[in-house]
């Protein structure tokens, strides 16, 4: 069986990394309760009781344990990842993976050098379910050839809860790399591109004036050779919404579409993950409450076999480096 434990306890989907792994029947050791948000650790405290709390040099060294989920503050990913990677574990991050293009190289230079797995748990795609059956109809061919995908990426701000990390871009890397990594990822996974180019982005400060250096949205243009994606991400979900945010994702083929209401179907339907599918065929709309997530599965078995089946490395470090480039060049609206 294999074991796992977690460091880095800064953000909500380290929940995701270990539901998943225990669903695909790995056992969790244990975890470093070191935190920037206390409530976030209590509420950890709360779900896995029976978890132990280890100091985190002790889950470096103990040569029993063969994963490491990490969700810190973002800056610090990469920097404990290679930590693990060079204590012969593999790795299961929270996105962003890396902040800056330092961090992806020294990434790409521990893999090559250990042999270990660098894997970014894209949540907006790995762990919903409507994205993993759109991913199956789109290999069956159910809308043709991939030819655009538009993704959005909209989350409510919830100022209370912050830390002050949050709003400080050289610690959460800004808003494209934050967040927009999500669509990015799902544009290269859609359109089966290797790899893209950004052709514009823009990032914005249009609702906090008195945090001029915070990002509040984001948008990116990406090409490859097989299509184009549009992207844009934001933290203007209003207060009326019963969800943190209505995620969609349209995947545009040369024989239909699919659109994702991945959270919410606003006035619509209740409940989460629609999918909705036009063709020559048929309009349909699709429940994919029932529909597994194969990616921890898919994990654990590269983790045992050596393999690249849940994600190529490849995949991972090209889109760091798009959501990089995509920040990086990004032009400045909004507040200054």
């Amino acid at each position: 069986m294999l074991r796992f434990a977690v460091i880095g306890i800064d953000h909500g989907h380290t929940f995701d990394h270990v539901k998943g792994l225990l669903a695909a029947g790995a056992e969790f050791v244990g975890y470093c309760p070191q935190t920037s948000v206390p409530a976030l650790l209590e509420a950890f405290q709360r779900t896995y009781p029976e978890a132990p709390q280890i100091d985190r040099e002790t889950i470096f060294a103990d040569p029993s344990i063969d994963i490491i989920c990490i969700a810190a503050i973002p800056r610090d990913r990469a920097g404990l990842a290679i930590r693990a990677m060079k204590a012969g574990k593999d790795v299961m991050t929270d996105k962003p993976g890396v902040t800056t293009f330092a961090q992806l190289e020294e990434v790409k230079r521990t893999v090559a050098e250990t042999g270990r797995i660098f894997s970014i748990c894209f949540s907006e795609r790995h762990c919903v379910r409507s994205a993993v059956k759109a991913g199956k109809l789109v290999n069956e061919g159910a809308i043709g050839t991939v030819i655009q995908t538009l993704g959005i990426g909209p989350h409510r701000l919830q100022l209370p809860t912050r830390p002050d990390w949050f709003f400080d871009p050289e610690k959460f890397g800004g808003i494209i790399v934050d967040i927009a990594s999500h669509q990015v990822d799902q544009f290269l996974f859609y359109t089966g591109s290797t790899s893209g180019e950004v052709v514009a982005s823009s990032v914005g400060n249009f609702g906090m004036p008195d945090r001029p250096a915070f990002q509040d949205f984001g948008e990116v243009l990406l090409r490859s050779d097989k299509a184009s994606g549009y992207v844009r991400v934001d933290w203007f979900t209003p207060e009326a919404l019963p969800t943190w945010g209505d995620g969609r994702l349209t995947i545009l083929g040369t024989d239909g579409y699919i659109e994702l209401r991945k959270y919410i179907d606003i006035a619509g339907r209740p409940g989460k993950d629609h999918l909705f599918l036009v063709n020559g065929k048929e309009m349909s709309h699709i429940d994919c409450s029932g529909e597994r997530l194969d990616y921890f599965d898919a994990f654990a078995a590269d983790v045992r076999d050596r393999s690249e089946t849940a994600m190529s490395q490849a995949h991972v470090y090209e889109v760091c480096r798009l959501s990089l480039e995509a920040q990086s060049r990004a032009a400045r609206l909004g507040h200054r």
